[in-house]
């Protein structure tokens, strides 16, 4: 199985080094120098990591044969891609995959259905459930333990405690209709 672990962004000096973008909670084991990379676009790999180091707060890398800043800026957002075993399993207990998390049910502690995970996008802050809804309506579920209670793989089911207005905003557009909206204010 294949996992996206970083993505390359822009040379850095001249003697063929890169930034990362790392997309792993484990760039020790899949960043480190040795490792050979698939990548996305495939005509580009697969690339060998010759060197590794961490420059003011960011990873840098440099391939076996890309010796200049010509070279290191036609890697340019270029993805870097890990053969992994699938039965292979994050080190942390609450750690997961994102092949374990497609397509799992989201359900409501109370039951309810939510609908289905259809993409995990990874931001600063934190990562986002895309969950594809019954109707077709897209929600946005944020993968944070105050509102994933449960990852259940056997059941294929994750479990949301969803504060109100995540999943229905009806909630919401009563509070306004009722004018008790925390934005509103009194003029007197």
């Amino acid at each position: 199985m294949q996992l996206v672990v970083a993505r390359i962004g822009r040379a850095h000096g001249i003697k063929g080094e890169v930034t990362v973008e790392v997309r792993t909670d484990e760039p020790e084991l899949r960043l480190g120098p040795g490792a050979v990379l698939a990548t996305d676009p495939a005509g580009l790999g697969p690339l060998t990591i010759e060197t590794g180091r961490v420059h003011s707060g960011r990873l840098l890398l440099r391939f076996e044969g890309v010796k200049d800043r010509t070279g290191a800026e036609a890697l340019r957002n270029t993805l870097l891609i890990a053969e992994i075993d699938p039965e292979e399993l994050p080190e942390g207990e609450d750690e997961y995959y994102d092949h374990q998390l497609m397509d799992l049910d989201v359900v409501t502690v109370d039951g309810t259905e939510v609908g289905r995970i259809t993409e995990i996008s990874h931001l600063p802050s934190q990562d986002l459930f895309i969950v594809e809804r019954p109707d077709g309506s897209e929600v946005m579920i944020p993968f944070v333990e105050e509102i994933v209670v449960e990852i259940d793989l056997e059941e294929q089911k994750a479990v949301i405690a969803p504060p109100p207005g995540l999943i229905d905003d009806q909630a919401a557009r009563d509070e306004v209709a009722d004018g008790h909206s925390a934005s509103s204010r009194d003029e007197s």
